[in-house]
């Protein structure tokens, strides 16, 4: 087991969540074998989210050496939306990821919203899993669109007796 905490984002931090949003975007790049997915410098994905939405309602999951994880609200009046929710992928499945939505869970209560939700893109099963298990088993929206590029999309996705590709 690794010994980590949960807390508040600072400043010192940037460098580490800049590199692990480059890990949430490489495994994108894989999940849909797309390499042009964050473009030349998915790190200033990061920036571009911090700059839009602030630091208030990002947590990360830190050894006494490094950040190994991150997550954060989007807070809209009486929803929120956890986003993003990043750990490292030598630090998966040992509790960080479970610990980062339990202090997002805590804080959006404390915020009183309504709803909380989560977008886990469809290909990611192992994430829709993971969340169906922290309690995100309601089902808002569903976003339907067509593709007009030659990429390839996955078949046989049963849902109300619609045949989708994901």
């Amino acid at each position: 087991m690794i010994k980590f905490t949960i807390r508040k984002y600072s400043q010192r931090d940037r460098k580490n969540c800049q590199d692990l949003w480059v890990e949430l975007i490489e495994q994108h790049r894989q999940l849909y074998q797309d390499p042009s997915i964050g473009g030349l410098h998915p790190e200033n994905y990061f920036n571009k989210h911090v700059a839009k939405l602030g630091t208030k309602h990002l947590w990360v999951a830190a050894t006494d050496k490094k950040v190994i994880g991150f997550g954060g609200l989007i807070v809209n009046e009486e929803e929120a939306e956890i986003e993003p929710l990043v750990v490292s992928k030598r630090n998966r499945n040992k509790g960080v990821g479970m610990k980062l939505v339990e202090a997002l869970v805590l804080e959006a209560r404390k915020l009183d919203v309504k709803y909380l939700s989560v977008k886990p893109v469809t290909r990611n099963i192992e994430a829709i899993k993971f969340f169906y298990k922290r309690g995100f088993a309601n089902i808002g929206h569903i976003q339907l669109f067509i593709n007009f590029t030659n990429k390839q999309w996955k078949k046989r996705l049963k849902l109300f007796d619609c045949q989708f590709n994901f």
